[in-house]
C-alpha cells in the first residue's frame, strides 16, 4: 500500500486538531498520523479509504474485535433502558459485571470498585493498601507504567511518562528481571537473585522495613513486553510479605485472556494477588477501571467515596457483554493457540534480520526488540519507528513500547484466526525486507 500525500480534508481535520488539542497529546506513528474513519473486525479504515490490519487493538483494549455485534447489541439494549445513574445508585449490570469478575479472578478476591481508567484503578489499590496495612512506602518495579495522575506516574518507572515534576516520595523502584538487558553471564536464576536482592536492599536503606504493597504487572506493557521470569513472585512475594506489604497485580494489559489459556495473567505464575487491577480490554473499548480486593481490604476502605461515571450502566454491560464473549467462544485458549503461531512467525522473522534482538511475549502479547546489529545488541529507536512505518505502507498497525522505544508491540484482538495472523506476519516480513 502507497501512502498517500495529504489530502484538503486530512489537512483541515490535521490543522484543527493542532489548535485545539494539547500538543502533548500527538499521534505517534506513521509519517502522516493516520485519521480514523471506521473498524470492523480486525481492520480499520482511514479517512482515505485504505484498509489497514490491525495488530495493536487500541493499545490492548479491543478484547473481541473492533464493532463486535454480540457487544455492541447489548451495549444499545442498556442505553435504551438507562444510560447514567452514578455510584449514588445502583444498577443491575454493575452488580452482575463485580459477581463476574469475582468469579473469574484467583484467590479470595471479591470486591469490586469501579472507575474510569487503569490509572483510577491503580490509585484505588494504592489507597486501599495503605488504609489496609496502615503503611505509606510502596514498591514498584522500574520500566512500569502505571498511569497518567501524579499518584501513577509515581508508580511509572519511565522517565519519559513522569510529567509535572512533583510526585509521591513515597514510592520505590526496584529492578525489574529484564532477562534481555540483564548483566552479562547471568540466568534466569541469577537475574531473580539479583532482583531479590535489590528488593532486599532497598527495604533496609529507603524504607523503615513496612510497606504498604508491591506493585507489578506479569508482563509490563509499556515496558516492552517484558515478561516476568517463571519463580520471580514466588521469590520476591515471600519478601514484600515479610515487610507487611500486600501484593497489587496491574493486569490493565494482561487479563481475559490476553496471555492465552487464563483469564488472568499471573494464573500463569501460580501465585495469588491480594489486589487486582483492570481497565483496556475488559470493555472493549468502552471506558473502565476496575480494582478488586479481598473482603477485608475492601472494608478497610472507611469514610466517603464517589465516581461519577465509575460503575456507569452502559459501560457495566459493554464489559459483561466482551467477558462473556470471550467466555462463549474460548478466546483464553484461542490466544494460546494463535499466540504459539504469532510467536514461531516473529522468531522466523529474527532468524532473517539481525535488527531483530529478541522475540519475547505470551499469548496474544508479543514483541521484538530492534537493535543495532553488532554484539552489544544497542537499542535502535529510529529504526524500529522506520518499521512500524513501513508495516503502515504494507497496511498493518502495530505498536511501540520500551524504555528506549524501540521496542515492536503486537497485540491483535483474541478472536483473531490463523489466517489473519500469517497475513499480518507476512505485511511485516515485507516491511523488514524493505529495510534491510
Amino acid at each position: 500500500m502507497k501512502e498517500k500525500e495529504p489530502t484538503r480534508q486530512m489537512e483541515t481535520l490535521l490543522n484543527d486538531y493542532h489548535q485545539y488539542i494539547f500538543p502533548a497529546v500527538t499521534p505517534l506513528y506513521g509519517e502522516h498520523p493516520l485519521i480514523v474513519d471506521r473498524a470492523k473486525g480486525n481492520f480499520l479504515w482511514d479517512i482515505e479509504g485504505n484498509r489497514y490490519l490491525d495488530f495493536f487493538g487500541g493499545v490492548l483494549t479491543i478484547s473481541v474485535g473492533h464493532c463486535n455485534e454480540e457487544v455492541t447489541e447489548r451495549t444499545i439494549q442498556q442505553m435504551r433502558k438507562v444510560q447514567h445513574t452514578s455510584t449514588l445508585y445502583i444498577n443491575e449490570a454493575m452488580v452482575a459485571l463485580a459477581g463476574k469478575i469475582a468469579r473469574l479472578t484467583p484467590g479470595r478476591l471479591q470486591k469490586c470498585l469501579f472507575t474510569n481508567s487503569g490509572s483510577e484503578a491503580n490509585e484505588t489499590a494504592i489507597m486501599a493498601a495503605r488504609m489496609y496495612t496502615g503503611n505509606s512506602d510502596v514498591i514498584a518495579l522500574r520500566h512500569a507504567y502505571a498511569g497518567r495522575t501524579l499518584a501513577t506516574m509515581s508508580l511509572t518507572g519511565h522517565g519519559a511518562w513522569r510529567l509535572g515534576g512533583v510526585f509521591d516520595s513515597h514510592v520505590r523502584h526496584v529492578r525489574n528481571p529484564y532477562a534481555f538487558r540483564a548483566p552479562a553471564g547471568l540466568d534466569e536464576k541469577g537475574l531473580i537473585d539479583l532482583c531479590v536482592q535489590d528488593l532486599e536492599e532497598t527495604l533496609a536503606t529507603t524504607t523503615n522495613g513496612r510497606i504498604a504493597a508491591f506493585m507489578a504487572e506479569p508482563i509490563q506493557g509499556v515496558g516492552g513486553f517484558i515478561v516476568m521470569p517463571k519463580d520471580y513472585f514466588k521469590r520476591i512475594l515471600p519478601v514484600v510479605r515479610e515487610a507487611g506489604g500486600l501484593f497489587i497485580c496491574d493486569e490493565v494489559q494482561t487479563a481475559w485472556g490476553r496471555t492465552g489459556r487464563y483469564f488472568c495473567g499471573i494464573e500463569h505464575w501460580g501465585v495469588t494477588p491480594d489486589i487486582m487491577t483492570f481497565a483496556k480490554g475488559t470493555a472493549n473499548g468502552s471506558p473502565i477501571g476496575c480494582t478488586i480486593a479481598t473482603p477485608e481490604i475492601a472494608e478497610a476502605v472507611k469514610g466517603l467515596t464517589f465516581a461519577t461515571f465509575g460503575g456507569n450502566p452502559v459501560t457495566m454491560a459493554a464489559a459483561l457483554a466482551t467477558i462473556e464473549t470471550i467466555e462463549k467462544h474460548h478466546l483464553p485458549e484461542n490466544a494460546e493457540i494463535q499466540g504459539r503461531l504469532l510467536r514461531r512467525r516473529l522468531e522466523d522473522l529474527q532468524k532473517k534480520y539481525p535488527f531483530v534482538g529478541d522475540v519475547r511475549g505470551m499469548g496474544l502479547m508479543q514483541a521484538l526488540e530492534i537493535v543495532a546489529p553488532g554484539p552489544e545488541q544497542r537499542p535502535d529507536p529510529t529504526l524500529t519507528v522506520a518499521l512500524i512505518d513501513a508495516a503502515r505502507r504494507h497496511g498493518l498497525l502495530v505498536g511501540k513500547g520500551g524504555l528506549w522505544g524501540n521496542v515492536i508491540r503486537i497485540a491483535p484482538a483474541l478472536n483473531v484466526t490463523g489466517e489473519e495472523i500469517v497475513d499480518g506476519c507476512d505485511r511485516l516480513s515485507r516491511a523488514a525486507h524493505d529495510l534491510a
